[in-house]
């Protein structure tokens, strides 16, 4: 049982929010601190150390969410698929997105288990005071994207997003690392799906251009594909609703895929390997969305029979007092 069980959500969510935001505080100082030193001491081997100690930095503050959630909240995590991972392996991991929560998630899942998890940002971001300057510390690739007007007006410049994607990726052979990548490249809502005309129930279509160029580049040193999914049985809660304990099931499933010769080539000039690709990605996105209906229905399913089973003990007691009133009836002179 957790200690803040009948607090009010509300209250339980300040705290949490609270306890998160001390956490943070906590380990900013040095990671700023070792972040500076990297800046400022551009010798190879010094700041890989420094990454590696920057990365234990995070894993502690990683750890002390946990610790809050458990403190906050008393979801049921059911989580499969985690055996035999390696800290030091080299890991792509691809989730279906659905809430922020999600992040806060696959931190819990894979802490310690994997690489500290390392997301693509837009390049822009390296801009935000001390956190893009903190993304760049802990070696988080910047992408620069353009839009289609842009190439329009600048179609010199066509090519060269992808081409800033490699040279970012290039840091990844060199050390243990788990890539993050949301491939259908926003959160879920049945709105986005009505939009994109997405063939699938829980899912949005996928775009597979980021994850074929991080296959491309390392996928020599990639250990395994690791393809989470990740269902909300009881319906997707908000980062609030989370924080305030409202979420009762958390359900997590770890496919490992080995990384083949048929996963990488060259997506933007080969179109059959597109194509392949593609389809291939399509096929375990098939899958994952067939995986997700039979969840929620599992849950609907036992949501029934739960009630039901609560439903007949009351009838029974209903039915109890009516005999016992019956026969004291009977009984009276």
């Amino acid at each position: 049982m957790i200690p803040f069980k009948y607090f009010p959500g509300p209250v339980r969510g300040i705290l949490a929010l609270i306890f998160y935001l001390i956490n943070t505080l906590f380990w900013t100082a040095p990671l700023f601190i070792l972040t500076l030193l990297k800046f400022l001491v551009p010798v190879p081997a010094f700041r890989r150390f420094v990454t590696d100690v920057l990365h234990g930095l995070v894993a502690h503050w990683v750890s002390v969410n946990n610790f809050n959630q458990r403190l906050f909240s008393d979801t049921r995590w059911e989580v499969a698929g985690v055996e035999d991972l390696q800290p030091k392996g080299w890991y792509l991991v691809v989730a279906n997105h659905q809430s922020w929560v999600d992040i806060l998630v696959l931190q819990r899942v894979f802490n310690r288990r994997i690489p500290l998890l390392t997301f693509f940002i837009k390049k822009e971001l390296i801009w935000i005071p001390l956190l893009g300057q903190a993304w760049w510390a802990l070696e988080f690739p910047f992408m620069k994207r353009y839009t289609t007007a842009y190439l329009k007006k600048h179609p010199e410049k066509r090519g060269k997003d992808i081409e800033a994607t490699q040279k970012a990726c290039e840091k990844f052979k060199h050390q243990p690392i788990a890539v993050m990548n949301f491939i259908e490249g926003t959160r879920f809502t049945p709105e986005k799906r009505r939009r994109s005309a997405s063939p699938y129930a829980n899912l949005l279509r996928t775009k597979a251009g980021g994850m074929a160029l991080v296959l491309a580049t390392v996928g020599r040193q990639l250990h395994r594909i690791l393809d989470v999914t990740i269902v909300y049985p009881n319906g997707r809660k908000s980062f609030w609703e989370f924080m305030c304990g409202k979420i009762d099931r958390i359900h997590v499933q770890v496919d490992q895929i080995p990384v083949t010769p048929q996963m990488t080539g060259d997506y933007v000039a080969d179109r059959a390997f597109k194509r392949q690709f593609q389809a291939w990605l399509n096929d375990l996105w098939i899958k994952k969305d067939q995986r997700i209906t039979a969840v929620l229905i599992d849950a609907q399913n036992a949501g029934s029979h739960e009630k039901a089973r609560l439903s007949v003990p009351e009838e029974k007691s209903r039915e109890e007092l009516l005999a016992d009133s019956r026969e004291a009836a009977q009984s009276a002179p």
